[in-house]
Formats: structure tokens, C-alpha cells, sequence
């Protein structure tokens, strides 16, 4: 389904659609978090074995031997991720996690790579989520775009708060997103856009957009004008901790398959913030898992 139909006129109903839109970095915020979870510190330690130590023994340690990838150049399996380690290592990738949080048995991470000409950048920006089982991570997906050094609102692809907060009203935030997105991407009452986002305060990270609904209703109209507004066709997971709420979407761009991950930050019942990795899903793979 088209994200926002063509017809509808600039307003608060058209700023909707350039909500989710390309991407981009900040290095402000350090690997230190609040690890609130023995998952989460199982996690930040095989982030630590892989992107710090390139140690092979722990990696098997925190990967299970039968892990499934879903990145669509990586092969599946832990013996590919073995032999990925004296690239990294050579190259000097490192990491850092701006964001961490859990659903469940999985674990989410708003990340930046340097020297990651391996992904396709020497800086990148990404969205990994993996399934946890058995204190080892079990699958692996992720979403990965190169880092904008200029941005349409000022802002990277990743700084902004990083608190987890309001972890009572995590259903509720996320039941938020689940009707934004059936209403306003999916187009069945877009005209609802400020029951969802505050038109007070919308801060966006998406390199392409300004802030405030103002922000999206340029953005829509240059989109508009290209005939190139984004398609959202459906959505595979919606992931949630407390005041953030990440969205694993599909659908097109640019002609193309898209992979849309989408954070937002919710206050007071509304969405006040916005992040986002935009990536084409290419048409072969190095495994038959897909990317979702």
C-alpha cells in the first residue's frame, strides 16, 4: 500500500508520511550503560567479544553453533562468523551502542561502527536485534546505512536521550505504534496523525528530514514532487522497552525492496522522537533465511 496516497493535501495528515525516511552519527554516547538484565550484559559481553577482543573462543562462548543470520551478506551459521573476526581485526572495527534494550528474549541495539568498510562505510549506523536462548545468541537481524555527516534538522542519525523510562507503560507505547502504523503509514485514518505525534515537540534524526510536523510536511512534498513517497507493505516485529519503541518493517523505495527500522521515543502518550536505517534488500542472498 502506498505509505501516504498522493492526493492528500499538505497538513498535519501529510506529515506523516516522511516520518520514516533514510538515515545517518553522533559518537557521544559510550558503550556504558545501565545493564538492568543479565541478558543484557550477556549481550554487550558477545558485542565486546566480536567488535573488542576479535576473540574466537569467546565468540563461540556467546554464539551458538547453530546461529542463524539474517544479514543478507553473511552466511549463515557460526563458522562465517569465525572467519569474519581477522577482517575485523585488521581493519580496526570497533563499536558503540547508543541504545539498549529488551523485549522478551530479544535484545535490541541502536549501534555505530567506525572503520566498517567491511559493512560498506568506514562509519556506519545500525539497528541488531538478536534472539537470546540459553544465555547465547541464537539469530541475528540487522539493518545497516552509511553515517551523514549533514543533516536536514542538525541532528546525527543517533544522539538525543537514551534513558529507558516509563517501564509501566511499555504495552501501552507500543499498542501507540501498532495503531500509528495501521493508521497513518498504512492509510486507514491518516487524518489521526496528531493523535499519535505531538505537535509540540517531534525531533527527527532521519538526515533528510526537519523537525516538527513542519519538518515532514516539507519533506513529504519534495517526495511528492519525485513521485517517490516510501511504501510500507508490512510490518514483521514491533519491539518495546519503556519510553522507546523500535518497529522491523518491509516495503519499497526508490523502485527498490526496503528494510525499514524505525525508533521512536513516546512521552506522555505521544511521540516526541524519531531514528531510522533504511536498507535495500538485494536480490540475492548469502543464506536462505531473508532478511525478516
Amino acid at each position: 500500500m502506498k505509505f501516504i496516497n498522493n492526493t492528500i493535501k499538505a497538513g498535519i495528515t501529510a506529515g506523516a508520511a516522511l516520518l520514516l525516511g533514510c538515515t545517518s552519527v553522533a559518537a557521544e554516547n559510550s558503550n556504558t550503560h545501565k545493564v538492568t538484565s543479565p541478558m543484557k550484559q550477556i549481550a554487550m559481553q558477545a558485542q565486546d567479544a566480536f567488535f573488542k577482543d576479535y576473540d574466537g573462543q569467546k565468540v563461540q562462548q556467546y554464539f551458538r553453533q547453530d546461529y542463524i543470520q539474517h544479514n543478507p551478506h553473511v552466511p549463515t551459521g557460526i563458522e562465517p562468523v569465525l572467519g569474519f573476526l581477522p577482517v575485523l581485526k585488521e581493519a580496526g572495527t570497533s563499536y558503540q551502542t547508543h541504545r539498549l534494550l529488551q523485549d522478551g528474549d530479544f535484545i535490541i541495539m541502536h549501534n555505530t561502527y567506525d572503520n566498517a568498510e567491511a559493512f560498506g562505510a568506514k562509519q556506519v549506523v545500525t539497528f541488531d536485534i538478536w534472539r537470546m536462548q540459553d544465555g547465547q545468541v541464537a539469530e541475528h537481524w540487522d539493518a545497516v546505512t552509511p553515517k551523514v555527516e549533514q543533516t536536514a534538522s542538525g541532528r546525527s542519525q543517533v544522539d538525543g536521550p537514551t534513558e529507558i523510562k516509563d517501564l509501566d507503560k511499555t504495552q501501552a507505547n507500543k499498542a501507540l505504534v501498532t495503531n500509528f502504523m495501521q493508521d497513518v503509514l498504512f492509510g486507514k485514518a491518516p487524518e489521526k496523525i496528531t493523535d499519535y505525534i505531538s505537535d509540540k515537540q517531534y525531533d527527527q534524526h532521519n538526515p533528510m528530514v526537519k523537525d516538527g510536523l513542519a519538518g515532514l510536511n516539507e519533506a513529504l512534498s519534495y517526495l511528492a514532487s519525485q513521485n517517490n513517497l516510501f511504501e510500507y507493505h508490512k510490518i514483521h516485529r514491533i519491539f518495546g522497552e519503556g519510553n522507546f519503541v523500535l518497529t522491523q518493517s518491509e516495503g519499497r523505495w526508490n523502485g527498490k525492496p526496503q528494510a525499514f527500522y524505525d525508533l521512536f521515543r513516546v512521552e506522555a502518550g505521544k511521540i516526541v522522537e524519531h531514528w531510522d536505517v533504511i536498507q535495500e534488500i538485494p536480490a540475492k542472498m548469502a543464506h536462505a533465511n531473508g532478511m525478516f
